[in-house]
């Protein structure tokens, strides 16, 4: 049953109909975007929500990681993550770039050396 739907015309309606939802809520949003107040409370509140949320992913990987992360110490990870931020702290102008290179290194490096 499934392999007949998944075949032939199953899986362009399928593309064609997530394209569609996909575009008809991006055109809405622009179409809405005149009206709506960027400094709004409402604004202000889902930024707040969305750092959280990002906040405690971050935090989820480095406690609680899966897959091939799960096998470097805890003590490794949070070692990494606090050089990578020292190297944020340090150069305020240009940060992200380098901060990322330094914890990609440091855990490649900590993967050769292991």
């Amino acid at each position: 049953m499934i392999n007949t739907a998944l075949s032939g015309w199953g899986l362009w309606i399928a593309l064609i109909g997530a394209c569609l939802g996909t575009y008809f809520c991006r055109a809405i949003g622009v179409f809405l975007s005149q009206s709506i107040n960027q400094d709004s409370e409402i604004f202000r509140w889902l930024a707040a929500v969305t750092y959280a949320m990002v906040a405690a992913l971050t935090i989820r990987l480095i406690v609680m990681p899966l897959g091939l992360m799960a096998t470097v110490p805890l003590w490794a990870r949070i070692l990494i993550c606090l050089l990578a931020i020292g190297v944020m702290v340090s150069n305020p102008a240009k940060r992200l770039v380098p901060a990322l290179l330094t914890g990609t290194l440091l855990m490649v490096g900590y993967g050769v050396i292991r």
